[in-house]
């Protein structure tokens, strides 16, 4: 059964930091391109985040760049997402999903396949 499981939230103080995984069991992650997406009370999910198998390219919402990195592990079978710099905006469930076979294009966040459950990301004093 294909799987994305998430882990890695939690509370945190503005400005702290967190490091999101995602898990993949059942397919191997080489073969796909793998988006972070958050969905914050009352509003619509957006993309946060890319990384393609193919080249190791990616791609950042305008309101995590230079904040948030995003990386993969392919021996693990994981992709992570270090978030720096927290602010309460960030806060959110944040989900990990499948976008594409090997490459993340600019319109990743209008994809996801195989979506994880979700991990809580709270920034707050």
């Amino acid at each position: 059964q294909l799987q994305l499981v998430e882990s890695g939230g939690g509370l945190v103080q503005p400005g702290g930091s967190l490091r999101l995984s995602c898990a993949a069991s059942g397919f191997i992650l080489d073969y796909y391109a793998i988006g972070w997406f958050r969905q914050a009370p009352g509003k619509e999910r957006e993309g946060v985040s890319c990384i393609s198998s193919s080249d190791g390219s990616t791609y950042y919402a305008d309101s995590v760049k230079g904040r948030f990195t995003i990386s993969r592990d392919n021996a693990k079978n994981t992709v992570y997402l270090q978030m720096n710099s927290l602010k309460p905006e960030d806060t959110a469930v944040y989900y990990c999903a499948v976008v594409g076979k090997f490459t993340c294009y600019s319109d990743y966040g209008s994809r996801g396949d195989y979506w994880g459950q979700g991990t809580q990301v709270t920034v707050s004093s």
